[in-house]
């Protein structure tokens, strides 16, 4: 997995159905994330690696036969590995092995996400090639994502984005060519798009600060369409912009 954009195919290994349950959901809100599979131990686990690939591993630690912590040391080229257990004594070993991040249980949704962004800028900073130097490398191609929308997945540059505004479990991606309605969260895609280039200036609303063309402290302008900016996000957005 090179970058937030990329579908990232994951599996969740965990004994407990209930803990599996709510980490399918939580992949499931997530467009830029697949499940591949659900598995209760780690011999399961195995067999999927082999006729899958995987970008992700969410694992849980306490499981029958071979513990999640030894299932990493069996892998030879283990994809990122989140950990997901409601004990800290195996944090410190976890980090030691370079799992992306330890959660513990019971995992708020907030908290998967602050692991998925994890995931992306840690593969954000691998460079495509390993055998080219820093100094040669190309410059980074231009970033998409991908929406899934009308029973097909349609890709968008996020140069072409304009705004973004929910619709409760829907999102209207708003973009050069037309607008896109799909199945998400603001918070799910406020995570998926770049800091330095989006900014939330409404609880229902997401914004390119490239695209802005001017804004006061009510509104920004975006073309011929104003997008509020709610008392929560005011000062947020008059820092950003006015620096």
């Amino acid at each position: 997995m090179k970058s937030a954009s990329k579908i990232c195919r994951c599996i969740v290994v965990d004994d407990e159905p209930l803990a599996r349950e709510v980490l399918v959901r939580y992949v499931e809100r997530i467009p830029s994330l697949q499940l591949v599979g659900q598995c209760s131990n780690a011999i399961e686990a195995i067999e999927i690696l082999k006729q899958n690939s995987v970008d992700i591993i969410f694992l849980d630690i306490q499981m029958p036969e071979i513990l999640g912590i030894d299932l990493i040391k069996i892998l030879k080229n283990p994809p990122s590995v989140i950990i997901t257990s409601a004990f800290q004594e195996y944090a410190i070993e976890g980090y030691e092995l370079d799992v992306v991040d330890y959660l513990l249980k019971p995992i708020k949704f907030e908290r998967f996400l602050k692991s998925i962004t994890k995931v992306y800028r840690r593969h954000d900073k691998e460079p495509d090639n390993s055998d080219v130097d820093e100094e040669s490398a190309e410059p980074q191609k231009e970033r998409y994502l991908f929406f899934r929308t009308d029973r097909r997945t349609v890709k968008v540059m996020q140069n072409d984005i304009l705004y973004v505004e929910g619709m409760g479990n829907y999102v209207k991606v708003f973009t050069e060519g037309g607008v896109i309605i799909t199945k998400s969260s603001m918070t799910t895609l406020e995570t998926m798009l770049p800091e330095d280039g989006f900014i939330r200036t409404h609880r229902s609303f997401i914004v390119s600060k490239a695209k802005i063309n001017s804004f006061n402290n009510e509104v920004v302008e975006i073309g011929k369409h104003q997008i509020p900016i709610g008392k929560l996000f005011k000062n947020n957005v008059l820092r950003a912009l006015g620096s």
